[in-house]
């Protein structure tokens, strides 16, 4: 065999690995979110519950719940026994969190959706509309962000950026802030409301004016997840002045944040 058929083959072998690498992760989460749906579905459960009704061994039961909790999706809970006990401890079960009850219930975005919709009605629509929508997303941020301003407040000039991130994460969001070439980027991994802020972007608008307000400095929102971007990133130029008081007035960077420049 030549050396450059040698070289093929072992491309072959390498695409192949990774496709079955692929595969198994695949595999690997579908069977665990038919774990956490079977919870959804039949409430707070065992884990022989779990294996008895997907036909999955208890061991394999017992790892797809580590790793839903470990994601913050499942957490064990004693199991509620009603009338009398029986001797011996309860039996364990594991049931959906906050976080993973989410995930499945979508009714919340269509809850949102509507209700802005309302409120821009209720102005008259057109311009009016547009600004009675920015209007309570501006309230909404300012209502919701009492936490960041505290966290902010309490960190480091150097660290702020970071201490922001930490409290978005703390609401969901799953945010990071990084080093850039002159400045920070701050990311959020996750937007509880990227698809209200698909129609309404003023829920990102204000969300960024309200960074810049926080930060002291102008800020660009860079991309968002609602207008199908992997992730919202926002660019936070370094030497921001200390102790946060940039001015009110929407930062030019900002005005068309939430809508992807692209």
């Amino acid at each position: 065999m030549s050396r450059s058929e040698e070289l093929r083959n072992n491309g072959v072998v390498k695409n192949v690995g990774e496709s079955l690498q692929t595969d198994h992760a695949t595999g690997e989460r579908s069977t665990r979110n038919r774990v956490a749906r079977s919870i959804l579905d039949h409430g707070p459960s065992t884990v022989a519950d779990l294996a008895g009704r997907l036909g999955l061994t208890q061991a394999a039961v017992r790892r797809h719940l580590d790793a839903l909790a470990s994601e913050n999706v499942v957490e064990p809970r004693e199991q509620r026994v009603y009338g009398a006990r029986t001797r011996g401890r309860p039996a364990k079960v594991f049931a959906l969190t906050d976080c993973g009850r989410d995930a499945f219930d979508q009714s919340y975005d269509t809850l949102a959706v509507d209700a802005l919709g309302w409120i821009e009605r209720s102005a008259g629509g057109g311009a009016a509309g547009e600004a009675a929508v920015a209007a309570f997303a501006r309230d909404r941020i300012e209502a919701q962000g009492g936490s960041y301003r505290a966290a902010v407040e309490a960190a480091a000039p150097e660290e702020r950026a970071e201490a922001l991130a930490r409290a978005l994460s703390a609401d969901g969001y799953a945010a990071t802030a990084r080093s850039a070439p002159v400045g920070e980027q701050l990311c959020q991994h996750h937007c509880p409301v990227a698809h209200a802020a698909e129609k309404y972007p003023q829920l990102c608008e204000a969300e960024t004016e309200f960074f810049s307000r926080l930060l002291g400095t102008h800020v660009q929102r860079l991309a968002t997840i609602a207008h199908g971007d992997g992730v919202c990133t926002t660019f936070i130029p370094r030497g921001s002045p200390p102790g946060g008081t940039a001015s009110t007035t929407t930062p030019a960077s900002a005005s068309k944040a939430g809508r992807n420049p692209a």
